[in-house]
């Protein structure tokens, strides 16, 4: 096992990343009018979860480091429910929109081990 000494050594991070890359990649066929609407609210909702999990990392309080790896979860669901309705337009067919889900399923069981990973090491 592997130590944790950046943020980017944790498999949320990790696996995060890979999330919005697949994001990225989806969003590029989806019609242009969605440009500026659903693509952007996607991508941006996206890097959010990376973000937040990183800046967790640094964090020295507990309460403080969870609430940042709580709001990667919150943009993951907001992801989530974006991905439900490209699925709803028929932007993604139903083998893409699996995959993509499938990862976003993974992402979710990381952060959730890290947040009670914290709490546990803490005594919360």
């Amino acid at each position: 096992m592997n130590k944790i000494l950046n943020f980017y050594d944790l498999d949320a991070w990790k696996e995060g990343r890979k999330l919005v890359l697949m994001n990225y990649k989806l969003t590029e066929n989806f019609p242009e009018k969605e440009k500026f609407c659903l693509v952007s609210q996607m991508n941006r909702v996206a890097i959010s979860i990376t973000s937040n999990i990183a800046e967790g990392f640094t964090r020295m309080g507990v309460k403080d480091k969870t609430n940042f790896y709580y709001m990667a979860k919150a943009s993951l669901t907001e992801l989530q429910n974006q991905f439900i309705l490209a699925k709803e337009l028929s932007y993604v067919t139903p083998n893409e929109f699996n995959e993509t889900w499938l990862q976003t399923v993974i992402v979710h069981k990381l952060i959730t081990g890290i947040i009670k990973g914290v709490n546990n090491l803490h005594g919360s």
